[in-house]
């Protein structure tokens, strides 16, 4: 062996210290990538859960069941409990079929001066077919404010379960708005949450 041709012992190590350090930052940056890569979904579809908000497993579980389709014919209502919001459905009659995801618009207007805060609460006819009526997404969710004279359009996206009875071939789906006092948490709130 020539000494002159062995590198010096002191420029090795740290070589190979460096090295390592490179490995293992590469190494916990793929760890890291693969472990948020596999929770991103549990975290995702624990938020839609939450929410409640674009459940499209649900709307994929109700279209893949295994009844039958059927036309249903769909009426749309809209009544305010106070005189200052007009409140209509752009449409007010369609035929859809049963596990097929609907979107219809209301459209409501604030024709006072002031600012308002209103609740959407649904109703259903027959009333029973509440319980069919799967919502996807819909300004019921949550109180709504208004500036004034303002005028917006506000989707609501849902389906038809397709184990909704026989007996059910036209559904109504009826929306009271009622005006929340500022600063006021209500109980429409919870209703509207709960009324699906």
């Amino acid at each position: 062996m020539n000494p002159a041709l062995d590198p010096p012992a002191t420029t090795v190590r740290p070589q190979a210290r460096s090295n390592q350090r490179v490995v293992a930052v590469m190494l916990t940056v793929v760890v890291g990538s693969l472990l948020f890569v596999s929770v991103q979904p549990r975290v995702y579809r624990a938020f839609c859960e939450w929410t409640g908000l674009y459940d499209i497993d649900r709307a994929e579980r109700v279209a893949a069941s295994s009844i039958p389709a059927r036309p249903v014919t769909l009426e749309f209502d809209a009544n305010t409990h106070e005189g200052g919001l007009i409140f209509r459905p752009q449409t007010t009659s369609l035929v859809a079929r049963t596990g097929e995801i609907v979107h219809v618009v209301y459209r409501i207007e604030n024709t006072r001066d002031r600012t308002v805060i209103g609740q959407a609460i649904p109703s259903y006819g027959p009333q029973y077919a509440g319980g069919y009526v799967k919502k996807l997404d819909c300004f019921c969710f949550k109180q709504q404010t208004f500036a004034p004279h303002e005028i917006r359009e506000m989707p609501v996206v849902f389906l038809l379960d397709k184990s909704l009875p026989e007996d059910a071939n036209t559904v109504t789906l009826s929306y009271t708005f009622f005006e929340v006092p500022a600063g006021s948490s209500n109980a429409p709130a919870t209703l509207a949450e709960s009324g699906k």
